[in-house]
């Protein structure tokens, strides 16, 4: 596995390729399926080398709010803090497409932050880039109407995928915004008429959104 850890992870220096491929164990997840769940420990974190993992939070009635996407390259930061507390975990994450991750277990974590350079700063870059992109997210929730948000995550979800088209249900999408189907219906039917995405069964075309030609 040493090979595709160099593949993905080129500045990682070659004590630490060998330790990941000695340590991690290679996975493969279907869409939709859990990694991560909430109110858990966490005996290993994700490495994604493709596809796309969405983490967020839930609440007992169902409800989820969208907190970020996992990209290829990319590590999830919150989950890293749980592990390095050992408390349970305070997201889920879920597959939204199939992907490919390297497990690394938790007490690799703190031993690694010692004693590779490399790591420590892949870390703390991740954990800069999230915090940025969460006080992104809070922005949008506390000053934006959900019309706004609406499209924000499509933009967010194409900077993220590269995908131009939602596959999912509307309930997906309220899920992933806190709100209501019947609410989110309402206002992709608006953008529809606005010629800013086309919709169709079970799938979105949001391409206009990301072209701005609308």
């Amino acid at each position: 596995m040493e090979e595709l850890v160099r593949k993905h992870f080129p500045f990682f220096e070659a004590g630490l390729r060998k330790a990941i491929s000695e340590s991690g164990v290679l996975r493969e997840f279907s869409a939709d399926e859990e990694l991560i769940r909430e109110e858990q420990y966490i005996r290993s974190f994700p490495i994604v080398l493709s596809g796309i993992i969405r983490v967020c939070r839930s609440e007992e009635a169902g409800r989820e709010i969208l907190l970020y996407y996992l990209r290829p390259g990319e590590v999830c930061t919150i989950t890293l803090t749980c592990c390095m507390d050992r408390t349970l975990s305070k997201v889920k994450a879920v597959c939204d497409e199939n992907t490919s991750a390297i497990l690394i277990p938790v007490e690799r974590l703190d031993k690694w932050m010692s004693e590779y350079q490399t790591w420590k700063e892949y870390v703390m870059r991740s954990m800069q880039f999230r915090f940025n992109e969460l006080l992104q997210t809070i922005d949008s929730i506390a000053f934006y109407q959900m019309d706004e948000r609406l499209e924000k995550f499509f933009l967010k979800r194409f900077r993220s995928t590269g995908s131009m088209i939602f596959q999912g249900s509307h309930q997906d999408i309220a899920n992933a915004l806190n709100s209501t189907r019947e609410v989110i219906s309402r206002l992709l039917k608006q953008m529809e008429k606005a010629g800013m995405l086309q919709l169709s069964r079970g799938k979105i075309d949001y391409s206009p959104i990301c072209d701005k030609k609308y």
